[in-house]
Formats: C-alpha cells, sequence, structure tokens
C-alpha cells in the first residue's frame, strides 16, 4: 500500500541516512519505490551514477531476484549484494514498499554495512505507518 510521505518524514529519512551511511563512507544511499521512483537520495558529495536509470534497474533487478526466489521455493530474497572491483551494490527491503539500494566503497566492510543498514531499516520503519 503506497502513501505519500510528508517532508518532515522525507528530512528524518536524509538525516537517517546521512548520520548513519554517508558519514560514515558510504558514497551514495538510495530510497526508492519498487517501481523506481527515487524517494530519497543522498550522496558523498562526489559526483554519483545516473541515479535514474539505476533506480529504475534496481527495482527491475529485486523483481528479478524475488521471482528467482519463488522458482526455488522461497516468498522472496530480502537483500541483494553486487560485488564490483572498484564499487559495491547492496539492496535491502524496507517493509513491503521500498528499497534501499547502497553504493559502497572497499573501505566499508560488508559485514559492518549489512549492521548499519538494518540499523536504518528499523529507524525509516520507525518513522512511515504500520503496514
Amino acid at each position: 500500500m503506497s502513501y505519500i510521505l510528508e517532508q518532515k518524514q522525507l528530512d528524518e529519512i536524509e538525516q537517517i541516512l546521512d548520520e548513519n551511511l554517508i558519514d560514515l563512507g558510504v558514497h551514495s544511499v538510495m530510497l526508492i519505490d519498487m517501481a523506481g521512483n527515487i524517494v530519497v537520495d543522498r550522496n558523498s558529495g562526489n559526483s554519483g551514477p545516473d541515479i535514474y536509470s539505476l533506480a529504475a534497474l534496481a527495482a527491475g533487478n529485486y523483481g528479478a531476484m524475488n521471482a528467482m526466489a519463488n522458482i526455488v521455493g522461497e516468498d522472496e530474497f530480502s537483500l541483494l549484494f553486487h560485488k564490483g572491483e572498484k564499487a559495491n551494490i547492496h539492496f535491502s527491503k524496507v517493509l513491503s514498499d521500498y528499497l534501499l539500494v547502497t553504493i559502497f566503497g572497499k573501505e566499508v566492510s560488508l559485514g559492518f554495512l549489512r549492521l548499519k543498514v538494518a540499523e536504518v531499516i528499523t529507524k525509516i520503519g520507525d518513522l512511515l505507518p504500520a503496514q
């Protein structure tokens, strides 16, 4: 069930993302809906990727992975991770309507990132109405 977020909620989400991910070395983080629309976008100040294309592809990738999950008997895969030489992308579901897409480099460990993302998801979930 989608709903419109208020500016206060968006501002609080931006602050959560900045303090818990960007300030710790993450290059870029986006909260997107399942259709690939960007809800919140934060970055470290360096010019980043084409976020609109990335958001659309991330939503499609997540949908494809969930179709694969169903084929192997799972309801869904709640997180995805892609590792590259210079950049890594981590996707994690936030409630039922959103994805958190995080881009980070070698300087941030995957284990630490997963811990911080879990904290961020809880904090964001507390700001949104129950679904």
